[in-house]
């Protein structure tokens, strides 16, 4: 069960808005255009945001992997990547996790609350996506997907895909990047970054020792 307290549907789109919402730990779904909720979101103060030793790790074994921003609709989207993202989540959470029908119409429509993709190349292939939702004050990495290859899971490119992306919304002058809500052992990964804070119900907070024991 997704954690959730509270849940709103928008129809003021504009950065000031969501930015607000953000701030009060909503977060965009991908159940309905403008359905927003209130959760256990997980964001990292870009202006305290400091590789770690281990960041530098991960970014050194992965330096091969290019990152580019792209608008939704993406104008590049096959029908390849709906099967990447459809045989990634099944293999990781199970099946009828994320169908390929949802991953094209978060892609290529305007019916999604989604406005960017992140594309991580290799030799200028594509081996990994993620779905996020940006404003002028923040960037939501929503929904990542890549390639599963025994040569490259040895090289951890999940961790590798969300460090990039925090350090291109911090040099691109971005206040946050939330990375999901924490609700399981499994979201633990999350929590290695300098800068991250977690919200409560009510407010923000730093302790990780506290959100480590919650989950």
């Amino acid at each position: 069960m997704y954690l959730s307290w509270n849940e709103q549907i928008i129809t003021d789109f504009s950065d000031a808005h969501i930015n607000t919402l953000y701030r009060e730990g909503y977060l965009f779904t991908r159940v309905d255009r403008g359905v927003m909720k209130q959760t256990r979101s997980v964001r990292i103060d870009l202006s305290q945001f400091e590789l770690s030793s281990e960041n530098r790790r991960i970014l050194k074994k992965t330096e091969w992997i290019e990152i580019k921003k792209e608008t939704l609709p993406y104008a590049n989207y096959s029908w390849k990547i709906g099967k990447l993202a459809k045989d990634f989540y099944e293999t990781k959470f199970g099946k009828k996790t994320f169908s390929a029908n949802k991953i094209k119409e978060l892609l290529t429509t305007n019916k999604s609350n989604f406005n960017r993709v992140f594309v991580y190349s290799y030799n200028g292939e594509p081996i990994g996506y993620c779905i996020a939702r940006e404003t002028n004050e923040m960037i939501h990495y929503s929904y990542p997907f890549y390639t599963l290859n025994s040569q490259l899971s040895t090289l951890n490119p999940g961790m590798a895909m969300m460090t990039q992306a925090v350090l291109f919304a911090k040099e691109h002058g971005k206040k946050y990047i939330y990375l999901g809500s924490a609700q399981r052992p499994t979201d633990t990964y999350k929590l290695q970054f300098a800068g991250l804070e977690w919200f409560d119900g009510k407010e923000w907070k730093t302790d990780l020792a506290a959100l480590k024991s919650l989950l």
